[in-house]
């Protein structure tokens, strides 16, 4: 081939690599495989390899090259690059609502100061997006090829990562030009514009991005060779960008979200650069909104701090900004802030502390957790003023102690968690945490069974095990007593009507009473649900009975396989371990439960009470059948245990822990920590939509 067959080849190549990544990174669409798409590359690589004179600075080749730089160069911003401030709730915004319209239209003023398509009537419209909590970066094209990329630095200086950024595929070595196609009804200033941009300077702003999966994915690696992990995606994806070797950050597998296009190209509104980057060939975010007033920027608000959890990559908050470019360029800055913008943040879900004490829960087992009373503070929009410490081996790792300021975590409805200690702040003289050798409310000794990180109440009858297992009995995935709460089991227990569970089916209008908060209405009410409840699910009576090991899955399984109580009385160990998810740990619980003649004369006076034991209702159908599914989130078109019932109904299985033997992860809004544990292992992740569509 000669040279100018070459160059003609090279030229077409090139025209198609920008194509397929146009494509690929900005529309999130694919019409070839990426194996044909890097046997393009690496055919243009060869050809600029035979005739190096024909390589140019925007051939897709060149985004990874170069040696290691001894130093980044300082680079100044021609306009700076400003922070923002925050705001945390919707009174706040309105607040800064309030004060840039005073500026826009002062007192005693008739007509605002400028006059642009976002103002009229005293309204401003306003244009809501993520804020992406990323690594900001300034991007430079001369004559539509990419010549600098700049850190902010501090907003009027930054760093030249040129060579970096250059490896980010979503980042176009030389700008798009729309199609013909696309400029069909185009107006003359629009067609201005782009000659504009063509022509000239042209710079661009957004954030260097590493989604979570990346993020994950490197972690795991660094897990394995017994590595320090990495603390999260922005920060990864800063110390990416500010290697001296370009080949790391190409190794990160990092995006670019752009958000602003600071030339003046003719634009009026900030909403139109959004619509004119990605004809650009700038990848930008879908999530965004033009709003004609605050409410409609606190509803959108809402709806993205239900979703984020699920996005790529992480956020922080929204930016709400002024629409009309010169009104925003007339507000002007306040101190490193420009007035025309804001940042809506989220409600953080991590705060930091103070440990008051460390206090021991008992539990209806008799585990004995580690529990931090804390100084209250909001995370996630809720007051938190406790948080559990799961054992001691969990303290010991932290080293978590009384005084200690800390950080706590909430994901989802979950118990918060504390994360780590902050131990610059930690006073003096403070005591590490020590398991007390008798327990702490009826003084008998503390025990730790061989292979078992819990610490147990050894005695079954202690009062605060008692009390939880009747917490536990009435439940509502158990007996589900209506009115039958915390505070009147205590009346109960102490003024000695009932000594155990079978005891609350005796209870009469004349026992309640005389107790404090009953009158005779109320207690005719509670007799009344007390006798309604009689009638209960085999898995809601197996579940009620509290047996170690045993949660609601695992009763609706043991009360399917065996289809009644005696059956279930009588089986093996061998049968058990037929029963899905049950191992030799939970099925030598449920021997050794079935064996004590304690628990059997317990179910004796329960079924002489009046109790009654339904079988579990028949499948309708086998649509399900085999397939296992983990739910995680708010769900909006039905409630959790309607969506568990459904499952069974259609000879599903419903587990409550995500492992590799799960089918399916239904995922709703706000998903916690199974959401990210089923990503990484690969299980299959659904929406409520397709949830819905298996089960109808």
């Amino acid at each position: 081939m000669v040279k100018q067959q070459v160059q003609q080849r090279i030229l077409v190549l090139r025209k198609a690599i920008n194509h397929h990544r146009y494509l690929y990174h900005v529309l999130d669409k694919q019409e070839i495989d990426d194996a044909a798409f890097d046997s393009l590359k690496h055919e243009l690589w060869q050809l600029e390899q035979q005739f190096p004179d024909l390589t140019t600075l925007d051939s897709p080749t060149q985004r990874v090259g170069g040696e290691p730089l001894d130093k980044f160069i300082k680079v100044q911003h021609q306009t700076p690059m400003f922070s923002l401030e925050d705001v945390f709730s919707f009174e706040e915004l309105v607040d800064w609502e309030k004060r840039i319209k005073k500026m826009v239209l002062p007192p005693n003023r008739s007509r605002p100061l400028v006059k642009g398509a976002g103002w009229g009537g005293g309204q401003l419209d306003y244009f809501v997006e993520l804020k992406i909590d990323g690594f900001a970066v300034a991007l430079i094209y001369e004559k539509g090829i990419l010549q600098t990329g700049a850190t902010r630095g501090n907003g009027k200086v930054g760093e030249d990562v040129t060579q970096n950024l250059k490896t980010i595929e979503s980042i176009p070595l030389q700008l798009r030009r729309p199609s013909e196609k696309e400029l069909v009804g185009a107006g003359l200033s629009q067609v201005i514009s782009l000659a504009k941009i063509f022509n000239s300077r042209f710079e661009v702003r957004g954030e260097v991005v590493m989604t979570k999966k990346i993020f994950e994915q490197i972690n795991a690696k660094r897990r394995q060779k017994n590595q320090a992990l990495y603390a999260n995606p922005r920060n990864t994806a800063a110390g990416s960008i500010r290697q001296l070797n370009p080949k790391i950050a190409a190794s990160r597998h990092l995006e670019f979200l752009s958000y602003d296009i600071v030339s003046g190209v003719g634009q009026e509104l900030h909403s139109q650069e959004h619509l004119l980057l990605p004809f650009l060939g700038f990848k930008v975010d879908k999530h965004f909104e033009k709003c004609s007033d605050l409410e409609n920027a606190r509803l959108f608000h809402q709806k993205i701090n239900k979703i984020r959890d699920g996005l790529p990559y992480q956020i922080d908050g929204l930016v709400v900004s002024v629409d009309d470019n010169e009104i925003f360029v007339k507000l002007g800055v306040a101190g490193k802030a420009p007035r025309g913008a804001i940042a809506y943040k989220f409600p953080g879900k991590q705060a930091t502390t103070i440990v008051e004490k460390i206090i021991l829960s008992i539990g209806r087992t008799g585990a004995l957790t580690p529990v931090a009373i804390l100084k209250s503070v909001k995370v996630g929009g809720t007051m938190i003023s406790r948080a559990t410490l799961h054992n001691v081996d969990e303290i010991k790792r932290l080293d978590v102690r009384s005084g200690d300021t800390v950080v706590i975590q909430r994901a989802g409805d979950v118990i918060p968690d504390v994360v780590s200690v902050i131990k610059e702040l930690r006073p003096k003289n403070t005591k590490e945490f020590k398991m007390p050798a008798r327990c702490p409310v009826c003084n008998s000794p503390v025990v730790r069974a061989k292979g078992e990180v819990i610490y147990r109440c050894g005695n079954l009858k202690c009062g605060a095990i008692l009390k939880e297992q009747f917490y536990h009995f009435v439940s509502r995935h158990a007996f589900d007593i209506v009115g039958l709460g915390p505070k009147i089991i205590d009346q109960l227990m102490d003024s000695g009507l009932i000594i155990d569970v079978a005891d609350i089916f005796k209870l009469t209008e004349g026992d309640l009473v005389p107790l404090e908060r009953f009158a005779a209405k109320s207690a005719k009410n509670l007799v009344l649900a007390i006798n309604r409840s009689k009638q209960i699910a085999l898995s809601r009576f197996i579940y009620a009975l509290g047996i170690r090991h045993v949660g609601e899955e695992t009763a609706t399984d043991l009360a399917v396989r065996f289809g009644s109580l005696s059956a279930l009385q009588r089986t093996t160990l061998d049968n058990l371990r037929l029963v899905r998810d049950i191992g030799e740990v939970v099925a030598k619980s449920i021997v050794d439960y079935f064996s004590n003649k304690r628990n059997l004369n317990l179910i004796d006076k329960l079924l002489a009470a009046g109790v009654k034991i339904k079988s579990e209702p028949k499948k309708i159908g086998q649509r399900l059948a085999d397939q296992s599914f983990v739910f995680t989130g708010e769900l909006v078109k039905m409630s959790r245990d309607q969506a568990k019932n459904k499952v069974r109904a259609l000879g599903g299985d419903i587990s409550e822990s995500v492992s590799r033997q799960a089918d399916f992860v239904v995922a709703g809004l706000n998903p916690g920590t199974k959401y990210q544990k089923a990503k990484k292992l690969g299980v299959k992740i659904i929406d409520e939509k397709e949830f819905l569509n298996m089960i109808f």
